[in-house]
């Protein structure tokens, strides 16, 4: 009984072990899916700045013609 139990944990082990490319590359595709959101996270932050800029902008040259 204890050597069935052995030979079924071994089996259980094999297979996890025939899975691990499978789950490699799986996970390389995630990787560059992270690395690819980084860099258009950065372009937004980028563009979400430079808009920031020109609304404050905007907004003191509106607030200096209804002032005149």
């Amino acid at each position: 009984m204890l050597l069935e139990q052995l030979v079924d944990q071994n089996k259980a082990i094999l297979e996890y072990v025939g899975e691990m490319p499978k789950i490699s590359a799986q996970l390389a595709h995630v990787e560059q899916a992270v690395d690819k959101l980084q860099a258009d996270v950065k372009v937004v932050r980028a563009t979400v700045t430079d808009v920031s800029g020109k609304v404050a902008d905007l907004d003191t040259r509106v607030s200096a013609l209804e002032a005149a």
